[in-house]
């Protein structure tokens, strides 16, 4: 069944980096693949339940900073406020591991990431995330869900392809909130997406010449694996604005997997990024995403155009020179038929 609610996290902060509370549903404009909508504003959103899950890298370059994390109870509490909530852990080398499962307990939580063991020699960033989103959609259905994700900056070792973690990532209103320190020496060992890049001449400058789009030679459109219709359906969602748009993001979304993982998907889904290399400022950045998450607006909209794949947001300012937005980028819709079969 497709979900015909999006909602849309937006933190909007001034010039110094102070959070702005006054805006209404009228200061945003919303576009869905370039097509302005009819949003509303979500009121109290800070005061609904949480589902939080907590996803610590303890292999690879993972296990030097596990001491970071010993003491981030009293952090956990300032993250979730004063609502009531659910709280899991996620370790993860090359595979991830249920710690702990959901508890009101944010000590017993707090206490689980303290005691967290070294891993193995993976890194498997875009698993661990696919593993913790999936134990969030079991969580009841009004609460707000989000992921604290503590990783090195590159994955290695993940066995979900790019493709289908922009899909799980984007099908789901998880917020994703990211801490990363570097990755020393990584290798993306993900497969690369073939999605031929907007704009390569000729394939959608002249579509029926050699090598276009449309052309018959098999290289024209790879994906398609000689299917007619779904290269015609490559074809148009190069050559149509509003699906060249969404294209765009997938191929934006998928680039930015490999290179920053945890930037990416916090981009993504409208949440924060920090780099931290000790407890130190890692608690800095905590203090500030939990002054962040209540001033966050939350904008909701039904898709005038429900078509099935990955949709691009944007979301601008009406007249407010000096403001910065940072919102969700983009969304998924199922076909039926993978709808159905889930």
């Amino acid at each position: 069944m497709r979900s015909n609610l999006v909602l849309v996290p937006v933190l909007v902060k001034n010039k110094s980096g102070e959070p702005i509370l006054s805006l209404t549903a009228q200061d945003f404009i919303l576009t869905d693949n370039g097509v302005p909508q009819l949003v509303r504003l979500e009121l109290d959103t800070d005061s609904q339940p949480l589902a939080l899950a907590v996803i610590v890298q303890t292999g690879r370059q993972g296990a030097i900073h596990l001491s970071d994390y010993h003491n981030l109870g009293t952090l956990l509490d300032a993250v979730i406020g004063n609502v009531p909530h659910h709280v899991a852990v996620i370790g993860f080398d090359s595979t991830p591991r249920l710690e702990q499962d959901f508890t009101n307990d944010t000590d017993a939580a707090a206490q689980t990431v303290a005691g967290l063991k070294r891993g193995d020699a993976g890194a498997a960033i875009l698993d661990a995330l696919d593993f913790g989103i999936g134990v969030l959609r079991n969580q009841p259905p009004t609460y707000r869900r989000a992921v604290l994700l503590f990783s090195e900056t590159v994955d290695n070792g993940s066995q979900i392809s790019i493709d289908d973690a922009v899909r799980e990532i984007d099908n789901t209103n998880t917020a994703i909130y990211s801490f990363a320190f570097s990755s020393v020496g990584a290798a993306v060992t993900h497969e690369a997406s073939r999605i031929p890049r907007p704009g390569d001449s000729p394939y959608m400058d002249e579509p029926y010449a050699p090598g276009g789009c449309m052309s018959k030679d098999p290289k024209a459109d790879p994906d398609a694996r000689g299917n007619r219709s779904v290269q015609a359906l490559d074809c148009a969602s190069d050559l149509l604005p509003p699906l060249r748009l969404a294209r765009m993001a997938f191929i934006a979304a998928s680039d930015g997997l490999k290179q920053n993982t945890p930037k990416s998907v916090a981009r993504l889904t409208g949440g924060e990024y920090f780099a931290f290399s000790d407890a130190k400022n890692l608690k800095r950045d905590l203090i500030r995403v939990s002054h962040d998450v209540p001033t966050y607006y939350v904008l909701s909209f039904r898709p005038q155009s429900p078509d099935p794949g990955l949709h691009a947001l944007g979301v601008t300012l009406k007249e407010k020179p000096g403001l910065q937005a940072d919102a969700r980028k983009a969304y998924w819709i199922a076909s039926e038929a993978s709808a159905s079969s889930k």
